[in-house]
């Protein structure tokens, strides 16, 4: 298994690379142009530590995926609730990286005030269902037809987890 390890500008290039293969192959971001690492430099950014958390898969020098947890909304009493993506590369998926990294993630918030952590699922997608729910989120709602990529309409399933551990 790959070690866990926060984030450095170093690995912008390849945590790039690996959002932008969702980008361009399939509905699991929204985003329909894909990033430069510099365009990326503002999100890495806002995951310096704390509530809002960047972790790579990190295998012999090699970025395999990434977990984050960001600010949900801006008004300052959602401050508590975090949002938490996970991202593999495409070649690494089904291996446990995906719930090593979210292992991690989680133990690292333990000592955080979060309160609550969402997270948003594209569907269909499965997998990410039961990686969600392995993590103890339970779905709260399904926002129907909210996202258009390659020339369709996405819902998107809503999941919630308690904060620390």
């Amino acid at each position: 298994m790959p070690d866990v390890r926060d984030a450095v500008a170093a690995d912008l290039p390849a945590l790039t690379a690996i959002y932008n293969h969702y980008i361009v192959h399939t509905p699991i971001t929204f985003d329909v142009r894909t990033y430069e690492p510099e365009q990326r430099r503002a999100w890495f950014d806002d995951h310096a530590g704390g509530r809002h958390r960047l972790l790579v898969a990190d295998a012999h020098g090699e970025v395999l995926g990434y977990a984050t947890t960001s600010r949900w909304r801006p008004k300052a009493s959602y401050d508590t609730t975090v949002e938490s993506s996970v991202y593999v590369r495409h070649d690494a998926v089904g291996r446990g990286v995906g719930r090593q990294l979210y292992a991690a993630l989680f133990d690292a918030l333990a000592d955080q005030d979060v309160h609550a952590i969402v997270a948003g699922v594209a569907l269909p997608n499965a997998a990410s269902i039961a990686l969600h729910e392995r993590f103890g989120f339970q779905q709260v709602g399904v926002f129907r037809e909210v996202g258009r990529k390659f020339g369709r309409f996405w819902d998107v399933a809503w999941f919630q987890r308690p904060g620390g551990r």
